[in-house]
C-alpha cells in the first residue's frame, strides 16, 4: 500500500513520510510506486496478507500483553535518557536501547534515537506528546524537528514535550539497507505495466534485486521491525521518559502503530489521535484495492478541480473526469514508449513509472494541485519531464546528489513483516489487473502490479490481519477524511468500529489526513483532546 506520511508535515520537506519545500509530503503508503509504489501499497498500512491468511481475521483481535513487566526486559524499562544538543536550536536528542528479539531478550539489542521539544509554558507540563508522521519508513525525529516541533499549535507545544522515536530500521535508529543511489534510480525507473513477457520478467527481477539486497546488508535487523516490535520499542521509551500513560498523535501508518500500542498496553494509553487513519483487519489484496479506489477518488477531485483551471493541460471546463483520466492515462503510455527529457545531472529521463509516482505524490494534498498541472503542462506539450520528476523524487526522498532516505526499504522491511504477500506469482496478479484497472482506471494497472513486490521478500511474514480492541483505553480519537487517497475513509470507520473506546471524528474533504491542514473544526477537536482530555462527540463531522 502506499501509506505515507502527513503530506504537509513531515522532515523532508526533507517527504513521511521525505526534500522540495513546495513538494508534497506523504504520510502513509503501501506497495511501491510504483515500484516504490510496490512496497508502499502494502504499507499504508501494515504490509501485504494474501486473502488466505486473512480469512479469520474477523475472529481475531490483538492480546494485550500483561501489565506487569518481564523480568528480562527491566533493564531497558529501567533506562534513563541522556540528552544532548543534536544541532538543531530548540532540540535534544538520546539513543535509548530495546531488544532485538523482544522473545530472546539476551540476544542483542537495537538502538533506538529519540528527539524531544521541551514544553515551552504557560500552564502545567501534561507530559511528553509522541509524535509519527507514517510510512512505515518515515523518519520521526525529522519530522518533529520539521515540522511538529515547530508547526503544532502553540497552546499544545506549551503543554507538551513534542517527542518523537525513529522506529527500529528507519533513519536513526538502525536503518534498514538495500540498493545504493545509483541502483534505486534503476529500480524506480523500472516499467511498472509491463507489456509482454520480457517486461514481466524484467519487474519481477527489480523485486527480486531489491529484496536480496535488502537481505544481504540487514539480514538480523530484517526479521525485527514489526509494527508490533516497535510498538513495544515505544512503551519503553515512555517508560525511559517517566511518562505513566502514552500520548500520542500518529497520522497515516502512524494509525497503525498507534493502534498497535493500544491494543498491547491498553492500561497504559492516554490521549492517543489516529488520523488517516489504517485498517488492521484486511488482508493485503483488500488493502491495495481499497487504496487504489482512494486513490482514484482524489485523481477524480484533481481532474474537475483542473478543467475549472486555464492552466489545465488534460481538458478545459466542460471536460468530464473520465475524459480528463483516458488523456493522463495516453500520456503515460506515449511516455511508456518515448520518455522525454528532464535535465537530470544524473541522466534520468522521465518514463511511464516517474510519471506516474510525480502524479501520485500530488494526489496527497490538494494545495499540490497547482504545482501538477504546471508539472504536466511542461511535459505534454514542451516535453520537458523535469517537473514531474521533482515531485517523484519527492516522493522517494532522493535528494540532489542522488542519494535516497531509507525511507523505501524500511517501508518495504516493515510491510513484508507485518502481513503475507498479496500476491505470489505474476499470473496471479494479471488475473487481478481487471479489478485494479475497474478501481482505477488511471493508476490500477501499475498499483496490481505493486502488489507483488513482497513475494520475493527474504524473510517470511510474522503478522496477519487481525482487530484492534484495546479494551480498557482511555478514549482514543480516530480521524478519517472522506476524499483521502491513500487511507480511504471507510478504514477509518472500520478502525473506530473495533476500537472499543474510539470517537470517529471525520473531516469532509480532499487530501491525505486532517490535523493542521486547515480546519479550525477539526484542529479545535484534537486541540481540545489533547489538552482538556475532552474528546469528541463519536461520529462529529467537520468541513
Amino acid at each position: 500500500m502506499h501509506i505515507r506520511r502527513n503530506p504537509r508535515h513531515t522532515g523532508r520537506k526533507l517527504p513521511l513520510r521525505r526534500a522540495r519545500a513546495s513538494a508534497p509530503a506523504h504520510s502513509a503508503r503501501a506497495g511501491g510506486a510504483l515500484l516504490a509504489v510496490a512496497a508502499l501499497l502494502v504499507t499504508a498500512c501494515s504490509a501485504g496478507a494474501s486473502t488466505s491468511s486473512a480469512t479469520s481475521a474477523a475472529d481475531v483481535a490483538l492480546g494485550a500483553l500483561p501489565r506487569s513487566t518481564p523480568a528480562a526486559l527491566s533493564p531497558y524499562y529501567g533506562q534513563k535518557a541522556r540528552w544532548h544538543s543534536c544541532g538543531v536550536p530548540g532540540f535534544q536528542c538520546a539513543t535509548l536501547k530495546a531488544p532485538l528479539d523482544y522473545d530472546k531478550p539476551a540476544g542483542g539489542d537495537v538502538r533506538l534515537a529519540v528527539a524531544r521539544k521541551k514544553a515551552t509554558g504557560p500552564g502545567k507540563r501534561l507530559g511528553s506528546l509522541f509524535v509519527n508522521p507514517g510510512g512505515p519508513g518515515g523518519s520521526a525525529v525529522g519530522y518533529l524537528q520539521a515540522y511538529a516541533g515547530i508547526g503544532y499549535p502553540a497552546e499544545v507545544r506549551a503543554r507538551y514535550d513534542m517527542v518523537a522515536v525513529d522506529p527500529r530500521g528507519v533513519a536513526r535508529s538502525e536503518p534498514v539497507e538495500c540498493l545504493d543511489g545509483r541502483d534505486m534510480d534503476t529500480y524506480t525507473q523500472t516499467d511498472s505495466t509491463p507489456d509482454d513477457a520480457r517486461e514481466t520478467t524484467e519487474l519481477v527481477d527489480a523485486y527480486k534485486k531489491f529484496a536480496e539486497a535488502c537481505g544481504a546488508h540487514s539480514a538480523k535487523l530484517l526479521r525485527h521491525v514489526s509494527t508490533v516490535e516497535t510498538a513495544r520499542d515505544m512503551d519503553i521509551v515512555r517508560a525511559a521518559l517517566g511518562d505513566a500513560k502514552l500520548n500520542y498523535v500518529g497520522a497515516s501508518y502512524g494509525t497503525f502503530l498507534g493502534a498497535t500500542y493500544a491494543g498491547l498496553f491498553p492500561g497504559r494509553s492516554g490521549r492517543l489521535v489516529l488520523d488517516g487513519a489504517m485498517d488492521p483487519s484486511l488482508p493485503a489484496r483488500r488493502l491495495n484495492l481499497d487504496q487504489t479506489a482512494g486513490f482514484e477518488t482524489a485523481f477524480q477531485s484533481f481532474a474537475k478541480d483542473c478543467v475549472q483551471q486555464s492552466d489545465c493541460p488534460l481538458g478545459a471546463k466542460g471536460t468530464s473526469s473520465g475524459q480528463v483520466g483516458r488523456r493522463l492515462k495516453a500520456f503515460f503510455r506515449k511516455l511508456d514508449a518515448h520518455p522525454v527529457p528532464t535535465g537530470d545531472a544524473d541522466g534520468r529521463t522521465l518514463g511511464e513509472a516517474l510519471a506516474t509516482t510525480g502524479v501520485i505524490a500530488a494526489m496527497y494534498d490538494e494545495s499540490s494541485w497547482a504545482q501538477l498541472r504546471e508539472a504536466l503542462s511542461s511535459a505534454m506539450k514542451e516535453k520537458d519531464g523535469a517537473g514531474l520528476l521533482v515531485l517523484a523524487d519527492s516522493y522517494y526522498e532522493r535528494d540532489g546528489d542522488g542519494r535516497y532516505s531509507n525511507l523505501m526499504s524500511a517501508n518495504a522491511a516493515v510491510n513484508c513483516l507485518d502481513l503475507p504477500p498479496a500476491y505470489d506469482t505474476p499470473e496471479e496478479v494479471e488475473k487481478a489487473v481487471p479489478a485494479f484497472e475497474k478501481a482505477s482506471p488511471v493508476f490500477g494497472e501499475g498499483l496490481a502490479w505493486a502488489s507483488l513486490s513482497c513475494a520475493y521478500w527474504p524473510v517470511g511474514p510474522t503478522g496477519a490481519p487481525h482487530r484492534i480492541e484495546a479494551r480498557g483505553a482511555a478514549p482514543i480519537v480516530v480521524v478519517g477524511t472522506t476524499r483521502d487517497p491513500a487511507t480511504p475513509y471507510r478504514w477509518a470507520r472500520a478502525l473506530a468500529a473495533q476500537l472499543a473506546s474510539a470517537r470517529l471524528l471525520t473531516y469532509e474533504g480532499d487530501g491525505h489526513t486532517a490535523y493542521g491542514r486547515g480546519s479550525a473544526c477539526i484542529d479545535s477537536a484534537i486541540n481540545a483532546y489533547l489538552l482538556r482530555g475532552t474528546p469528541p462527540a463519536d461520529g462529529k463531522r467537520c468541513s
